[in-house]
């Protein structure tokens, strides 16, 4: 059995002990069908809890269909390896059946998250062609199985939390494993379907969940919302069957349409439920909901046909993972986790929230870090105030898309910095001093100078703003009728005007959205521009009376964070703190990767911060290895994109290799008690070449975890700071 700290020992991890328990449970099970029954028992002397149940706040299953791995299959959706790598998407009819928007889902998350081009490794280091033992097979790698999906909610229809469970047909009962892969970003429940791979190759059930978030919205206008399978219909006919509804009366939901129309609302900037303060719970739910649906379909059977609870966390290796916004929530699961359900952890570039005063500091080398441990909200607004200013400066004079951020935003720009000095949040007059003055500030906040190149496609591809709005929205739970700080969700013109957003893409965003727009077609909208609703990137701010990427909305959403107290002001901080984690892990094996160079979610926000706080909690208990990757950052299908963003190939590797190795490593540790690697700087080698035209990626240039790492290379603690090398 499971020790009670969460993992077991080694023996006791071996596929012999696993398979010799689970027969054991079984018989036990029905020698007590046999027995008399009475008290507190399911009839025929089996107790009620033995029997498989679906797991509390959900009350039905949505849908169970198996597919064969031909013609579809779970991880590639009938494409194949080859069908995910082509520049071609899936066609569609103009109504979409849940089947053509679960292929189309999978065929842009799997993208969204992997680089799928030959060069950088797919087919040769990851993807469905290779292996669970890295090999590359060149086949197609379509693997068949069961696919469950449900709600879980609390009787109001207003959280329907998607689960949805993965069983493979590989599945070995006497290697029983479920691997977790909550969506990444804000994304619904295929989000993860990269990490979801791993879990599928090696025979494991894989436990999704949407966590409270998705892809698509409430059209306001027309009163549409999406069910649980992506296809829409009337909020009427919906009811509490709705993926998502905005909470807005009739009357409410008419007034907001007369006065802003053509508007959308999404989950998880709109739920008024600051979802990710229970990001944690959805995924322990998610788990819940995998014993259920292995119970159902390989648990063995009483007497009278009912379903035993065969499988358990006491006999299956659980181990949780995802990356970003689902690597935090892992880790949150993890933390939660009292009862020893999660033996394991493997995340990648994990968005963490640390304690208020977490009582710990940060050195790289021999410098102090100085600023670290920031909530997302508080540096992705700062990111939001200072990234299009600084994606100006000399100092990244030849950084992938400086130059076309130059030519095409290099006026709006400038007005940014501009107004960022009139606001005197800049010191300097002239634009080159006040774009190298930004770039410094950024450095200064904690982000690390490996971040340098990335300010300007991030800052084109209005990444922070999206990231602030929506999670200002969240953690203050405001309705999406209350437009916070004067921004809202539409479909807009070259111009910027606001526009219906054409049916067809409606239909689709289940599929093609990411939850955070801009995305599929819906863009930021600043409703306070003086001439009237615009596209953000291209208004004006009342005060300024300047094109300057709406630096009066940036601010705004910059003082929900560290302006002075107001209603708002103050749910927000209530939020920041529900979502606060704690470190403890509870003495559980657990692998954090993340790139040095991300410009998203920076190492020392995050991954460095929360293991020193983890080594502090767990100062004995404490099985966390951090690896911090050089030449990684937070977008590796940016790698992908060569003819768009020329210089990600030739700088960076792709994170994706290291999530898989971590996973093999807690895999290890669990069932064979191999050693965990210790945390360390992994020192990559990019690719190199001409910008866009990168020779071809090779096991060389991703060197693996060290069992023994070079001093010099060795991240450790003294007292309770983290030391990490240059």
């Amino acid at each position: 059995m499971k020790a009670i700290d969460g993992y077991g020992s080694k023996g006791e991890r071996q596929a012999g002990w696993r398979a010799l328990r689970l027969r054991l449970a079984a018989l036990l099970a029905l020698a007590l069908v046999a027995g008399c029954g009475g008290g507190s028992y399911g009839g025929g002397g089996t107790p009620a809890s033995d029997f498989n149940s679906l797991p509390a706040g959900v009350q039905t299953v949505a849908s169970r269909i198996e597919y064969d791995g031909l013609t579809d299959d779970l991880l590639t959706a009938g494409l194949g390896a080859n069908g995910l790598a082509s520049g071609t998407a899936p066609t569609t009819s103009t109504l979409p059946s849940a089947a053509e928007l679960r292929r189309l889902a999978i065929y842009n998350n799997y993208r969204a998250i992997v680089d799928t081009t030959a060069d950088g490794g797919y087919g040769t280091l990851y993807g469905p062609s290779v292996d669970a033992n890295g090999v590359a097979t060149g086949g197609q790698g379509k693997i068949a199985g069961g696919e469950y999906i449900a709600y879980l909610d609390d009787g109001t229809g207003q959280q329907n939390v998607t689960l949805m469970v993965q069983v493979p047909t590989s599945f070995d009962r006497s290697k029983a494993c479920v691997i977790t892969a909550t969506s990444s970003g804000s994304r619904g429940v295929y989000g993860a379907i990269s990490t979801g791979e791993w879990g599928l190759k090696h025979g494991c059930a894989v436990a999704y969940t949407d966590k409270g978030t998705g892809a698509a919205p409430h059209d306001l206008q027309n009163d549409t919302v999406p069910l649980i399978d992506g296809t829409r219909t009337t909020s009427a006919v919906a009811q509490k069957t709705a993926q998502f509804r905005a909470n807005l009366s009739a009357s409410n939901l008419a007034a907001f349409n007369a006065a802003t129309p053509n508007r959308f609302a999404f989950k998880h900037a709109h739920s008024q439920r600051n979802p990710e303060k229970d990001w944690g719970r959805f995924t322990l739910s998610a788990i819940d909901f995998a014993f259920f649906v292995l119970n159902d379909r390989l648990g063995d059977t009483a007497a009278d046909g009912r379903r035993l609870r065969t499988f358990k966390p006491q006999n299956t290796i659980v181990i949780a993972s995802s990356i970003s916004n689902g690597g935090a929530a892992a880790l949150a699961a993890a933390e939660a986790d009292t009862l020893g359900v999660i033996d394991g952890v493997a995340v990648s570039e994990p968005a963490l929230e640390m304690p208020l005063n977490p009582n710990i500091g940060i050195q790289r080398g021999a410098t102090p870090v100085f600023v670290f441990a920031k909530p997302l909200i508080d540096y992705t607004t700062y990111a939001n105030l200072l990234q299009s200013c600084a994606a100006l400066s000399s100092q990244l004079s030849g950084a992938p898309f400086q130059a076309a951020f130059v030519t095409s935003f290099g006026a709006i720009a400038a007005n940014r910095c501009a107004s960022l000095h009139a606001k005197r949040v800049l010191t300097h007059a002239v634009t080159a001093d006040q774009a190298d003055e930004a770039l410094q500030l950024l450095r200064n906040y904690g982000w690390e100078p490996e971040s340098n190149d990335l300010h300007a496609s991030l800052a084109a591809f209005e990444v922070a703003p999206a990231v602030s709005v929506t999670f200002a929205n969240a953690l203050t739970r405001s309705s999406v009728a209350d437009r916070l700080c004067g921004y809202s969700f539409a479909a807009t013109t070259a111009a910027g005007d606001v526009v219906a957003l054409p049916p067809t893409a409606l239909s689709t965003m289940f599929a093609t959205g990411n939850g955070v727009p801009p995305s599929a077609g819906v863009q930021l909208v600043n409703d306070l521009d003086p001439g009237g609703p615009r596209r953000d990137l291209l208004s004006s701010s009342p005060s300024t009376a300047l094109a300057d990427w709406n630096v009066d909305g940036a601010l705004c959403l910059r003082d929900l964070v560290v302006g002075v107290s107001t209603s708002t002001t103050d749910a927000m901080r209530v939020g920041v703190d529900e979502t606060r984690r704690n470190g403890n892990l509870h003495g559980k094996p657990a692998i954090i990767v993340h790139g040095r160079a991300d410009a998203l979610i920076p190492v020392n926000h995050s991954s460095r911060a929360y293991t020193a706080l983890n080594k502090t909690v767990e100062p004995a208990l404490s099985r966390l290895s951090y690896m911090e990757v050089t030449n990684a950052q937070h977008f590796d299908s940016f790698i992908g994109l060569p003819g768009v963003l020329p210089g990600y190939d030739t700088r960076y590797i792709p994170l994706h290799v290291y999530l898989f190795r971590a996973l093999d490593a807690i895999y290890g540790n669990l069932a064979s008690g191999t050693a965990l690697p210790p945390s360390q700087v992994v020192r990559t080698i990019p690719r190199g070449g001409a910008p866009g035209f990168a020779p071809a990626i090779t096991p060389a240039n991703v060197p693996p975890f060290a069992i023994f790492p070079l001093a010099s290379d060795s991240i450790k603690m003294s007292g309770n700071t983290l030391l990490v090398p240059d």
